[in-house]
């Protein structure tokens, strides 16, 4: 089940990219906004300098290296999808400071109920959890987000190319 415009769940519409959310999800990563390309196509890092999907796979969440268009796809694995800023697009520092909507996000959380969450930045990670971006190191975190177990990963990003690391991407899909 894909989740576009989830009547019961206050705050749903107006969504760039639409949520890829089932009850009982093992993991649910979470994005800070959509980058205008990935707007534009309607699905999840659809930028080809973006990582995320070469990484999923080279890390063991999957069994094969997904297109962004299939990210309907994961929810057979028990992964889901979905942003801290879903009705903004573009780079986490030109963002408008309303863009965030860490509410939105645990309602959807607390909904879904998913095992595992894995920010894919530390900056969404921040947003929702009030802790500055240096406090956050990568992997487990001690706190819990609506029940679920928190990790916290290198970005994807091209943004972020030089500081990115696979390791803690390949903890996260052990522990799965």
């Amino acid at each position: 089940m894909i989740t576009t415009e989830a009547p019961d769940l206050p705050g749903t519409t107006g969504h760039l990219v639409p949520d890829s959310l089932s009850p009982g999800l093992r993991l649910v990563f979470v994005g800070s906004a959509p980058s205008t390309i990935s707007a534009r196509a309607g699905a999840y890092y659809a930028n080809p300098q973006n990582k995320f999907w070469r990484t999923l796979h080279q890390a063991g969440f999957t069994p094969r290296q997904y297109a962004p268009q299939e990210f309907p796809l994961l929810l057979a694995l028990g992964i889901g999808l979905t942003d801290v800023a879903k009705r903004h697009a573009g780079a986490d520092a030109a963002l408008p400071a309303d863009a965030w909507a860490p509410d939105e996000l645990r309602t959807r959380l607390s909904h879904y109920r998913p095992q595992r969450v894995a920010f894919t930045s530390k900056r969404a990670a921040s947003e929702v959890l009030g802790v500055a971006t240096g406090q956050l190191p990568y992997g487990q975190q001690p706190a819990r987000l609506e029940g679920a177990e928190v990790w916290i990963l290198p970005s994807t990003s091209p943004l972020g190319h030089n500081h990115f690391q696979i390791g803690p991407w390949e903890e996260l899909a052990r522990r799965l």
